[in-house]
Parts: structure tokens; sequence; C-alpha cells
């Protein structure tokens, strides 16, 4: 039986169905994020993921869980084993959200 968390992962909207070949924004800061920071680093990886080289998706994570250096940039590293990536913080949205840019190579 599933728990709660495997269920509101499964229920979660997906952040993107298709691969970006242009540079996007990934919107991570919705109620459901608000509560569940491994759905924000799950659904930010997929991001990447989905995002054509030579472009970037700007990971817009809710406030709830700080500043994203705390604990997205080592996730996005340990994730794509590998793969270039550069990321840099843009700014704090003025709702309490924080912008990272993911440049994918």
């Amino acid at each position: 039986m599933a728990s709660e968390h495997e269920r509101a992962h499964e229920e979660a909207e997906p952040v993107t169905d298709h691969v970006h070949e242009n540079s996007w924004s990934a919107n991570l800061e919705k109620p459901t994020h608000a509560e569940d920071r491994d759905l924000v680093l799950e659904q930010a990886v997929d991001a990447v993921e989905h995002t054509a080289p030579g472009h970037h998706v700007n990971l817009v994570t809710h406030g709830n869980h700080g500043h994203p250096e705390g604990y997205l940039y080592d996730e996005l590293e340990a994730a794509t084993d590998g793969e270039e990536l550069e990321w840099e913080y843009i700014d704090q949205c003025g709702c309490g959200g924080h912008v990272t840019r993911v440049h994918v190579r």
C-alpha cells in the first residue's frame, strides 16, 4: 500500500511532458511543493532532464524550503552524473520563492 507521501508524488502534476528546445521556467512553488521538498527535487531534476542542450531552465522553488543552495545544488550535481550543467542564483521573488537558472551544455 502506498504511503501518503508516495500518493502525493503520484498525484502531483508533472512539471513538463516534453523536451524544451528553448529556455523556459519550471514552476516548483505550488502549494504541493510547499509541503514536499522531495517533490521539488524530483521535479527540478526532471525539468533539467527535459531541457535541450544549449538552453536553460529557470527553477522557481517555493520559499518554504529556503535558499536553494542549501538543498538543490548538490541534488542537481548528483542526479546529472557528470552532465555539463551550470547554475546561478538569480533572485528571490516578491512572493518569497527563489529562482535558479540552470544552463544545460
